[in-house]
């Protein structure tokens, strides 16, 4: 049996993309409705309605790295997605929201600075995989949260259609 193959090729594009996250947004795992996708099943159109997404802001050091992992010996393929998070300052409230997603598996919507939304752990969750609660030596070291998450998924984290999570049916609740 053959297996897909590419359908189109790519050019090299222009030079007004940049890098880095803007946001990130916690789904419990199971909370997840229908999802619907486009045409070509890449980009999630709907989820259903009122699922609640809980909005992280993030600057700077926050990173996210898909890494496609496939073995020709087994014929197996899969998508490990990395988030690693990096929260400014240590609050008690954080602490128990910290406590609770390290103890969870949740679905997490990322947006960059390009406005796209991708969403991680669709199928399987992302689990905290490590992680600090650190104040540093100095007066100008980290004083916070570092935490990383990982899903390992069977297809690559599929976008948000045009970044809209509330048009896609998310319940964005914001950071106070």
């Amino acid at each position: 049996m053959a297996c897909d193959f590419i359908t189109t090729g790519r050019a090299e594009p222009c030079k007004d993309s940049v890098g880095g996250l803007k946001a990130v947004y916690f789904v419990d795992f199971g909370d997840l409705g229908t999802i619907v996708y486009d045409v070509d099943g890449t980009t999630i159109t709907s989820v259903g309605t009122d699922v609640d997404a809980y909005k992280f802001d993030v600057r700077g050091a926050s990173t996210y790295t898909e890494n496609i992992q496939s073995s020709r010996e087994n014929g197996t393929t899969m998508f490990e997605q990395v988030l690693e998070l990096t929260l400014k300052k240590l609050t008690k409230e954080d602490h128990k929201a910290i406590k609770l997603l390290s103890f969870n598996r949740p679905n997490i919507l990322i947006e960059d600075n390009n406005g796209n939304v991708f969403l991680a752990g669709l199928e399987f969750g992302c689990d905290v995989t490590g992680g600090t609660v650190v104040t540093g030596g100095a007066m100008g070291d980290l004083s916070g949260y570092t935490l990383s998450f990982t899903g390992m998924e069977k297809a690559p984290a599929n976008f948000i259609d045009g970044g809209d999570l509330d048009g896609a049916g998310f319940n964005v609740i914001g950071v106070v």
